[in-house]
């Protein structure tokens, strides 16, 4: 009897931990819904963040500068350059594949929403950005680079 509990206590902890999935399985680099860059998603600490790692268009059609933040409403940020910006952070894991608690700062709009992140297969992953509730917001699916 002694066998039989402890065999079903490895396996319950062993369906546990599967439940939980791999917090780190967010990392990598994605390619957004748009195609029009690359985040590359990093651990620091407890907590994930992204950075733009590739541009569509790198350079600034009318000057040919590196693209900036000129979007930003803090005029100190915005001659900073888009590549290498941290535009996803403080993400913490919350098991099953999400991550949740960070923000999203859109480069397009000068805007940072409240995001969450979901894994749906091993390379597509929902980015969620709303202001309040999760319920009103946007969806963007982004596809693992190889």
């Amino acid at each position: 009897m002694k066998k039989v509990r402890l065999m079903l206590l490895m396996l319950f902890l062993s369906l546990q931990g599967m439940a939980q999935g791999n917090p780190d399985a967010c990392l990598g680099t994605w390619l957004t819904g748009s195609k029009k860059g690359q985040i590359q998603i990093y651990k620091q600490g407890n907590n994930y963040f992204g950075k733009i790692v590739w541009l569509k268009e790198p350079n600034d059609p009318a000057t040919g500068k590196p693209q900036t933040d000129t979007k930003n409403p803090d005029a100190q940020k915005a001659a900073r350059p888009l590549l290498g910006l941290v535009n996803l952070r403080d993400f913490k894991y919350d098991g099953d594949n999400v991550w949740e608690d960070g923000k999203i700062y859109d480069p397009e709009t000068g805007k940072e929403y409240s995001c969450k992140l979901k894994l749906t297969n091993a390379n597509q992953l929902d980015v969620r950005g709303f202001v309040g509730v999760s319920l009103i917001g946007r969806t963007d699916t982004w596809v693992r680079v190889k």
